[in-house]
């Protein structure tokens, strides 16, 4: 052993022509790391790749669900046309396409507040979240109004008050289209509608969260910017959602020359 190992401390190892303490070795790789990147990812760029690609696997779980849905949809409305357009009839076009502008506005405060977070400018960040928030719940508001209008015409399939219109089940009687195909358009409907407005639901209380992390985040320095951008991936999402479901639903001509009733 020659002198100069001699004299190492303890918990010195020795690599070739030099020596490093491992306790200054495992500081040093610390005090370098960056604190807006967790220690899984070697840096930001791998940790926002990662990040996004998260977003996008639960999103593509999201498509493979509604897309059955609108496929069942699509298969009763091809196989029953009359009895889809009277029932649709029955819809607030007018609501339906102040609703789609409500989401598509707030899809612009979306990508708005995304672009403010990579610049870093948190108070605008939370500007347009806000602005967000207030937006989806003006379409919460239309659409239960539309519910609570559809209820009182005894639309609701599952309600004890469902009842088809006189003129409506005259008109399938007329063309041999069973009336049950009638109520199978307002189960699809309510069920489709209602959990688009559930997933609006989560997404105002994650805005929420989100402009609370981002302020917090704004005091301490810390980046927040993949958090407003895979938050805002959903967003798009289930506006998404809504342009389909809107001319799907709601923008229905008579197939027949039977004639609609509005």
């Amino acid at each position: 052993m020659s002198a100069e190992s001699a004299t190492l401390p303890v918990g010195t190892i020795v690599h070739g022509h030099g020596a490093e303490s491992s306790h200054g070795s495992h500081h040093g790789s610390g005090h370098g790391h960056d604190p807006n990147v967790a220690h899984q990812f070697d840096d930001a760029a791998q940790q926002h790749e990662s990040v996004l690609l998260g977003m996008w696997s639960f999103l593509a779980t999201e498509v493979l669900f509604f897309g059955g849905l609108f496929c069942a949809y699509l298969v009763y409305r091809t196989t029953s046309p009359l009895a889809f357009t009277l029932a649709s009839q029955h819809l607030n076009v007018i609501l339906g396409a102040v609703n789609t502008g409500v989401l598509l506005v707030s899809s612009l405060f979306i990508a708005l507040a995304v672009r403010e977070s990579q610049l870093g400018n948190g108070k605008r960040v939370n500007l347009y979240l806000l602005g967000t928030i207030l937006l989806g719940a003006v379409f919460l508001l239309i659409k239960g109004y539309e519910w609570t209008t559809d209820y009182h015409e005894g639309l609701i399939p599952f309600a004890k008050n469902f009842q088809i219109p006189e003129h409506n089940l005259d008109e399938m009687a007329h063309n041999a289209t069973p009336a049950g195909r009638f109520k199978l358009f307002w189960v699809l409907y309510f069920f489709m509608t209602g959990l688009h407005g559930i997933h609006v639901i989560i997404g105002l209380v994650m805005f929420g969260i989100v402009m609370y992390v981002v302020k917090k985040r704004t005091q301490t320095g810390k980046s927040y910017s993949n958090l407003v951008e895979v938050t805002g991936l959903y967003w798009h999402f289930v506006d998404i959602v809504w342009v389909f479901l809107y001319p799907l639903m709601y923008l229905i001509h008579p197939i027949t020359g039977g004639g609609g009733h509005h």
